[in-house]
């Protein structure tokens, strides 16, 4: 029996994702979280084969939960489940030690093939992220996209900036001094050649970062 965890902001993607996994025999839902931090409490005093994971979540994120997660419990299967299609996204996700990568718009028959895939030690990316993978690395420079060129942290600490995060906020949910997280503002700014959080939410929302949709 493969033990699967949820977690994402979003009751009603949790309750479907549930209904959905009900059904399928050899597979069993052991519980679920709304955010990242809940993920991790959860993680540290139980176990679950595989946890599928949203990436824009309030709080401190998917990515970060996954790298928090794999720490105490580096046996378990990460799917991160997600509207991000598009590079870099997936590449840092994986560079994180999560074992998938699917997107929301995947049939439930890949979800369940992704599911165990990774319970039986297999990386599993959905063609359609694995194609749009490979064709960014035959991109010319000038449209490739500038959010390449960040940390995973400056990923994640660009995120909770598009989403309206204080710098005292960020600071608290990462476990960073605010002095540190304006660090890696600036940092991410001068990576990008911006001068601040509104020119990157638009640079964002330019190069497909933001979510498009409410799931």
């Amino acid at each position: 029996m493969i033990s699967v965890f949820l977690v994402d902001d979003h009751e009603l993607v949790r309750t479907g994702i549930r209904r959905i996994l009900e059904d399928v025999r050899g597979i069993k839902v052991v519980g679920e979280a709304e955010n990242g931090e809940n993920a991790v409490h959860w993680c540290r005093d139980n176990h679950s084969d595989v946890i599928l994971m949203d990436m824009n979540m309030p709080g401190i994120g998917g990515l970060e939960a996954t790298k928090k997660i794999l720490r105490v419990r580096p046996e378990t299967r990460i799917i991160v489940l997600t509207v991000h299609s598009e590079d870099p996204f997936p590449t840092k996700v994986m560079q994180a030690g999560a074992s998938g990568y699917l997107t929301k718009s995947s049939a439930p028959d890949e979800m369940i093939q992704a599911i165990r895939a990774v319970s039986s030690g297999q990386r599993y990316i959905s063609p359609e992220i694995a194609q749009q993978m490979a064709l960014s690395q035959f991109k010319s420079h000038d449209v490739e996209n500038p959010f390449k060129t960040l940390s995973e942290r400056e990923l994640q600490i660009m995120l909770m900036i598009t989403r309206g995060s204080k710098v005292n906020d960020i600071a608290e949910q990462l476990s960073l001094s605010p002095k540190t997280v304006n660090s890696y503002r600036y940092r991410l700014f001068d990576k990008l050649q911006i001068n601040g959080d509104v020119e990157l939410t638009r640079m964002a929302m330019r190069y497909g970062m933001l979510d498009s949709q409410p799931l």
